[in-house]
């Protein structure tokens, strides 16, 4: 595994676990939280560059499909970053909320969104610590 993917699984692995165990403690708060994130189109917007912006940086610095489970994993994770910016910047507000909201029934589904992103970061994790290659 090269240090680029090493770097980056440790990254995405620790974020995903963190963001999950935060998010779990805080269920109300959160689900209020996206809730008002996604009915306002200044914030989305904001957040559509930021989330464009990393995943781009992943896929410009990251865009390799052979060499490993976590390899692929890690571009995978950059390409949904990336669509998922270019989401956010341009589907049309009302379209934001219904498909984040209802049509992907999140606050129904939360601990499951969770699960898997817990998942996914241990995994990423153990594999980032677990490399012989060093950052």
């Amino acid at each position: 595994m090269s240090s680029r993917t090493t770097f980056l699984s440790k990254l995405i692995g620790l974020y995903c676990i963190f963001c999950a165990l935060c998010f779990a403690a805080h269920k109300q708060a959160t689900l209020a939280t996206v809730t008002a994130i996604v009915h306002d189109s200044a914030v989305m917007m904001v957040l559509g560059v930021i989330t464009l912006t990393a995943g781009l940086a992943m896929i410009l610095g990251h865009n390799i499909w052979s060499g490993g489970a976590t390899t692929v994993v890690v571009t995978i994770i950059g390409w949904l970053t990336l669509i998922k910016g270019l989401l956010f910047l341009f589907l049309p507000p009302d379209v934001e909320a219904t498909f984040f909201l209802k049509d992907l029934h999140y606050d129904q589904l939360f601990y499951l969104y969770l699960a898997i992103s817990l998942v996914i970061g241990v995994y990423l994790t153990f594999s980032g610590f677990a490399s012989k290659s060093h950052v």
